[in-house]
């Protein structure tokens, strides 16, 4: 009786501490968070947004509607079969990606737009990844919190957006 509940006591911790620790917890975003992410960050079709901690998929699949080629990085493998669902049944294949990664090693020197939902504590770590990374004129949208340097350029229901100069 003891061995399973270590078990399943461990597959929880690996599911939802650990996505926590090296990066934020799932939140989804509500619907107007995710209007506020595709208005502010002025997504053209074929362009390439990149999700960073992408959860359920909701804003990868706004992005791609939007005629975005968007892809996310996601660490919860619960959270990654949500999304690629998702995007299956929305008719979104070959336009929305999910990745099944940390946010960390995601690859967004082609991104033309980053979107993010953080915790005030990866703020800064995350902003020194993306000033190293993207390249000019990317654009991120955040969602709840700000960079600790960069300066907001527009706000909208707590969105934020940052231009890479």
């Amino acid at each position: 009786m003891v061995l399973p509940l270590i078990i399943l006591f461990g597959a929880l911790c690996v599911i939802f501490l650990v996505p926590f620790l090296q990066g934020a917890p799932y939140v989804p975003s509500d619907p107007a968070q995710v209007r506020a992410m595709l208005d502010l960050a002025t997504v053209q079709p074929g362009e390439t947004v990149v999700d960073l901690g992408s959860g359920d998929g909701r804003i990868l699949e706004a992005f791609a509607r939007a005629g975005a080629e968007a892809h996310g990085y996601e660490m919860n493998p619960v959270l990654v079969w949500v999304a690629r669902r998702r995007i299956r049944t929305a008719g979104l294949i070959g336009k929305a990606f999910v990745h099944w990664g940390s946010l960390w090693r995601a690859d967004v020197r082609s991104a033309d737009v980053v979107a993010v939902f953080g915790v005030r504590h990866i703020m800064g770590r995350l902003e020194r990844k993306l000033q190293r990374e993207l390249k000019d004129g990317a654009r991120v949208v955040s969602n709840g919190y700000q960079f600790p340097t960069w300066p907001v350029q527009q706000s909208a229901h707590r969105v934020f957006l940052f231009r890479q100069i």
